[in-house]
């Protein structure tokens, strides 16, 4: 572990560089398949295997899902398209040849905003571009198999590549950004966001300087991290690596690391040469392609609302502080269900007490997501609004009330409530008699009470409450309770 003193006298400089396969029904450039999960080598055909005289065609939605991601990182949207052929040989590169964005990407510049953890403020990352491709096929190394086998159902999908500007100066940026991209990319529903089954993967490029240093240090780029939080691990482990090497007075060799998430560490894959010599060339088969401003209105008409803007919203509009705003946000489903639940409350800040308490409590101890909850915005708004109007307590409406909702989602919250005897009384009258009785009971405390023990009036709140089984409203309850008392 490095010491402290000695980590400040570094910089650290990083770059990202995030893949997002796209959700199309097919390929980037032919018609197989693009469903996640099929047995191996069977979403494939001549012209992802790129046999001999087969002609690729664009996918447009691919193209729709590119310029939306574009739109939503304040990207200027390329006219003119022109893809080229990236050469390089590799088992999972069927084509010997990867068809991509060379000097015409479809997204250029851009910015994503980012909170990370313990900043005060938001800031963004600048991008460099988003272009479009395709992936290779998957190389797969089975334990104790010297052979390798190749699957080659992912060659050919549609990825959009966001590369980052070298901007990025902790591994908490860093995670704070992919968290921000998986976000976008999830609210835009053109990527599933998985990293685990590898439809958003990320590599890091990392390279550390002495304070106030002119020139960059040589860049080294980290693969296969297949989570965020493996990401930070990583950046972190690098960095220090780096240093070490620094001080020890080595040279950094420019190359390509791999990650290894069980030990945290990175080992050498290869060397990078000064150049990677792609030759890189105009795609002969591919006309150019042409997003107007038709296409690009059509587009923002599809946009949904995006996570930064309903969070701002939800602070401004619906009153809530900036914690429950970012935790409502975190995914579309959650925020859209605010959203229609505030239609049908009064008091938002309760509502969102509710989502961020007892449902999802609830969520998490069934093992579902707020797409899979029974209960509409629409029914739990009407079991809020009976606590609201002091017509059921809070504790009768999540401890008796909601688990009968859950069973029964098309049975309204009053309906409930009448049936389980569980509407409050707010009469003076009927709930004076209990507090008398309580406070006759309990003459000792009352006493110590009125020395100076305050405290005391939730001790007789709760027995007024169990006398009246739980039908007292408490409001009332209190306001009589020191009446008597003072």
């Amino acid at each position: 572990m490095l010491e402290q003193s000695v980590r400040d006298k570094y910089t650290a400089i990083i770059g990202l560089e995030v893949h997002a396969q796209l959700m199309t029904e097919s390929k980037m450039f032919c018609a197989d398949s693009n469903k996640f999960g099929a047995e191996p080598n069977t979403n494939i055909s001549t012209i992802s295997l790129g046999h001999p005289g087969v002609l690729p065609k664009a996918n447009k939605k691919a193209f729709d899902y590119a310029i939306m991601m574009g739109l939503a990182c304040e990207c200027e949207i390329t006219k003119e398209n022109i893809f080229a052929r990236k050469n390089y040989f590799y088992p999972d590169l069927p084509k010997g040849y990867q068809v991509t964005q060379d000097k015409a990407p479809i997204c250029v510049g851009g910015k994503v905003w980012v909170k990370p953890e313990g900043a005060e403020k938001e800031h963004t990352v600048q991008l460099n571009r988003i272009h479009l491709e395709e992936d290779a096929g998957k190389s797969m190394h089975l334990a104790g198999e010297t052979e390798t086998l190749v699957d080659y159902n992912r060659a050919g999908v549609p990825l959009i590549e966001i590369v980052t500007e070298p901007v990025l100066k902790s591994s908490a940026e860093a995670a704070a950004f992919l968290t921000e991209i998986r976000k976008l990319v999830r609210y835009l529903n053109i990527c599933d966001g998985n990293m685990e089954e590898g439809s958003l993967r990320c590599d890091a490029n990392i390279s550390v300087m002495l304070n106030g240093a002119e020139k960059l240090g040589n860049k080294v780029e980290v693969k296969n991290m297949n989570s965020i939080r493996n990401v930070k691990r990583a950046v972190d482990h690098e960095i220090e690596r780096q240093i070490e090497e620094l001080e020890k007075g080595s040279t950094i060799i420019s190359e390509t690391r791999d990650f290894d998430a069980d030990s945290g560490t990175t080992s050498s894959l290869r060397t990078k040469e000064d150049l990677n010599d792609y030759r890189y060339f105009p795609e002969p088969d591919l006309s150019p392609i042409i997003v107007d401003d038709a296409w690009i209105s059509e587009i923002k008409e599809l946009m949904p609302a995006l996570p930064r803007e309903l969070k701002q919203k939800f602070m401004e509009q619906y009153e809530l502080p900036e914690y429950d705003a970012q935790i409502l946000t975190d995914n579309k489903e959650t925020a859209f269900y605010f959203e229609a639940l505030c239609k049908g409350v009064s008091n938002c800040k309760v509502a969102s007490n509710w989502l961020m308490g007892t449902v999802k409590s609830y969520l998490n101890d069934v093992g579902i997501t707020i797409e899979a909850f029974s209960i509409s915005p629409q029914r739990l708004a009407e079991l809020i609004n009976l606590v609201e109007q002091n017509k059921v307590s809070n504790s009768a409406a999540a401890q008796k009330i909601f688990p009968i909702m859950l069973k029964e989602p098309n049975k309204g919250a009053l309906s409930i409530a009448e049936e389980q005897n569980l509407i409050q009384d707010s009469s003076s009258d009927s709930i004076q008699p209990i507090v008398e009785e309580v406070l006759n009971d309990m003459s000792d405390k009352v006493k110590a009470y009125k020395s100076g023990k305050k405290g005391l009036i939730g001790l007789f709140m709760g027995e007024v409450m169990k006398r009246s089984k739980g039908k007292a409203d408490p409001q009332v309850a209190q306001k009589l309770l020191k009446e008597v008392l003072d």
